[in-house]
């Protein structure tokens, strides 16, 4: 019998703004404890010295986790033209340089071919697996990595600033899966002055901003209190770009059960995935199907 897991049983999410040189599973971790949580997981990896909203979620809401995941995401960062680093970012080593530096102009214009559909090649060292692998690990033994392209969408990407020649800050929005590392480096490519990220910041995650989030301190200082309960949100909020139905009291009750259930008419046609709310309260995610939903995530009441 395996040991019961310790903690409460609390249920929400709790945005954060992760601080520079902190692991995203190490945030996890801090607001685990400090909610004296029994169950917690984020929605979305950042990069170690990136900063930005980090989306926790707490008990049920990790049902709602790849739905946060999926959603648009918005990032700030700086790019820093004329080198190359192994790891497409400041951390790694330098392994190219240029001494061109491309005009505002000519950085709009490179910028275009990276808008809508794209095919990405991630980072050597990422977390992409091969042959169940980290490709970070292999990277780090000395293999010669080599990854294959992934599709990504990329609704936004517009130049913001120049401080300096050697400087570019960009803003970003796009899908699940991208990679700024990527951006920066394949950039850098096409201008053909090589190009690697300085700074990282994601300023919105789906329906989280960074602006709302709280610091790693702000949650030491309020941490095992009612006062860090305060700031907890509900689960529904990860449900945000899902369609919502409002069910019966015994369609709730059939779909707490993992059953399908009864829901009143809506906005959503047959196929359509889509989430029952009862009294307020999320009860199940599911297939819309002639005026039931057919749960694939119940949400225990």
């Amino acid at each position: 019998m395996g040991r019961k897991r310790k903690g409460r049983d609390i249920s929400g999410w709790l945005v954060v703004d992760k601080p520079a040189g902190m692991t995203s599973t190490a945030v996890v971790n801090k607001v685990r404890w400090a909610m004296d949580a029994k169950k917690a997981g984020h929605a979305g990896t950042l990069d170690p010295e990136a900063t930005g909203v980090l989306a926790v979620a707490l008990g049920e809401a990790t049902k709602t986790v790849p739905f946060v995941t999926d959603a648009l995401k918005a990032y700030s960062f700086t790019v820093r033209l004329g080198q190359a680093t192994n790891t497409d970012d400041a951390e790694g080593e330098v392994i190219a340089e240029s001494d061109l530096r491309p005009t505002d102009d000519e950085i709009k214009q490179a910028l275009l071919p990276f808008v809508g559909e794209i095919m990405q090649v991630p980072p050597k060292f990422s977390a992409v697996k091969i042959d169940g692998q980290r490709a970070y690990k292999l990277a780090r033994d000395g293999e010669d990595v080599e990854l294959a392209a992934r599709p990504l969408w990329v609704e936004e990407l517009v130049l913001v600033d120049r401080p300096d020649p050697d400087h570019v800050v960009l803003e970003m929005t796009c899908g699940k899966g991208g990679y700024v590392r990527s951006i920066a480096r394949d950039l850098g490519e096409a201008l053909g002055c090589y190009g690697h990220v300085k700074e990282l910041r994601r300023i919105w995650s789906g329906p989280f901003d960074a602006e709302d989030g709280l610091s790693i301190e702000q949650i030491d200082e309020m941490a095992k209190t009612p006062a860090l309960d305060d700031y907890l949100r509900p689960l529904e909020e990860g449900l945000a770009d899902l369609p919502e139905l409002k069910c019966t009291p015994e369609g709730a009750t059939r779909l707490r059960n993992g059953n399908p259930g009864m829901v009143l008419a809506g906005d959503v046609e047959y196929g359509d995935e889509a989430w029952a709310s009862f009294d307020g309260k999320a009860v199940a995610v599911g297939i819309y199907k002639s005026g039931e939903l057919h749960p694939s995530r119940v949400f225990a009441g």
